[in-house]
């Protein structure tokens, strides 16, 4: 199954979006770098907001980038995840947040393999907030293989 039909078959889903301030993804050499996608779910992670929910805001983020790839790139086949920078909207105490990053590099994993072309780089940090209240951004780099 191709990483395409992959994402499709795990409910990722893929529509048309308008260009917009700033681009949501550019393209160097073999590289698409894509713009900070915030997560849906709202809050703070160690103020009320669970590792759990947290580790669904950052798939939602997964799903965001994916989507904004397909739109730049026009399929998910044929790239490697190289890295990821995720941020968590989280209280001084909060230490959690690579746990909560993995709830993007999973969705990734199964998309692409997770001892191939999913197996990437990554930080997870905490940010004292994140705009619009979001509990979670994620940016990434894909390397284009074809």
């Amino acid at each position: 199954m191709s990483p395409q039909e992959k994402a499709e078959s795990l409910g990722v889903q893929f529509s048309k979006q308008e260009p917009g301030y700033l681009a949501m993804v550019v393209r160097t050499g073999n590289l698409l770098i894509t713009s900070g996608h915030v997560s849906d779910t709202k809050g703070k992670l160690g103020a009320g907001t669970s590792v759990e929910q947290g580790k669904i805001a950052a798939r939602q983020c997964a799903e965001k980038i994916l989507n904004s790839v397909w739109n730049f790139h026009g399929t998910l086949n044929g790239l490697r995840v190289l890295k990821l920078l995720g941020c968590v909207n989280s209280t001084f105490e909060f230490h959690e947040q690579h746990l909560v990053i993995n709830g993007c590099s999973d969705l990734l994993h199964e998309i692409y393999g997770k001892n191939t072309n999913g197996f990437h780089a990554r930080s997870a940090l905490g940010f004292a907030q994140i705009p619009t209240g979001s509990a979670v951004e994620v940016e990434a780099i894909f390397e284009i293989l074809s």
